[in-house]
């Protein structure tokens, strides 16, 4: 039986690299959520913005990526995650859940997955997608995104810079054993920073 593990890959790719990670870090993406077996994060985002445009690519693109990209402005609220594997699949699971204020919540799930090239890849819905780099600094990783694509049966086709959202900067920063942030900014090469998102989560028990 396949095991996914987010840590085990990125021990691959950051090699010697992954050693100069927070220890609590370390721990935290060393576990493996067994089929059935998630593991659940709770938190609150203190920040959710998005620019003209991005509200524009968000409400176009809701329909088929509900989540990935939202269209609103909002602050201090919930939001609930799982992190899940599933049998005989070596991809990992990330559903969200956003309690957002004065409106309906929001759900949005996608899959980090290892390619034939041992590249880190993200979907997020519609074999829509977006390739990763990682690095570490100051013991917080970090995520960039190094071009988007659209899977269509195997075949990943790049969409154009210009055309996406932006390049998606993430930073997982450690604050205790049991608690970290989250910084998630979108930034376009010709309209700026078209969505940005900020809070900090900790695990619980099932």
């Amino acid at each position: 039986m396949l095991i996914p593990s987010e840590g085990e890959l990125f021990k691959k790719i950051l090699g010697a690299r992954w050693r100069e990670l927070h220890p609590d870090i370390q721990a935290r993406f060393d576990k493996n959520p067994l089929p059935g077996k998630p593991l659940f994060y709770t938190g609150s985002l203190s920040e959710l913005r998005c620019s003209r445009l991005g509200k524009l690519l968000g409400y176009l693109s809701m329909p088929f990526i509900k989540g990935a990209l939202m269209p609103y402005d909002d602050a201090d609220f919930p939001v609930d995650i799982q992190v899940y594997s599933k049998h005989n699949c070596a991809s990992i699971f990330k559903q969200r859940l956003y309690r957002l204020n004065a409106r309906k919540p929001v759900m949005f799930t996608s899959y980090m997955a290892e390619s034939a090239r041992g590249e880190v890849l993200e979907y997020v819905g519609m074999g829509l997608g977006m390739k990763l780099l990682l690095d570490v600094r100051d013991g917080n990783l970090h995520f960039e995104s190094d071009g988007y694509f659209w899977d269509i049966l195997g075949v990943r086709i790049p969409l154009p810079d210009l055309l996406t959202p932006g390049k998606t900067f993430l930073c997982h920063r450690n604050n205790s054993s049991n608690q970290f942030d989250i910084r998630i900014e979108i930034r376009h090469a010709l309209f700026g920073t078209t969505f940005t998102q900020a809070g900090v989560f900790k695990e619980v028990a099932a």
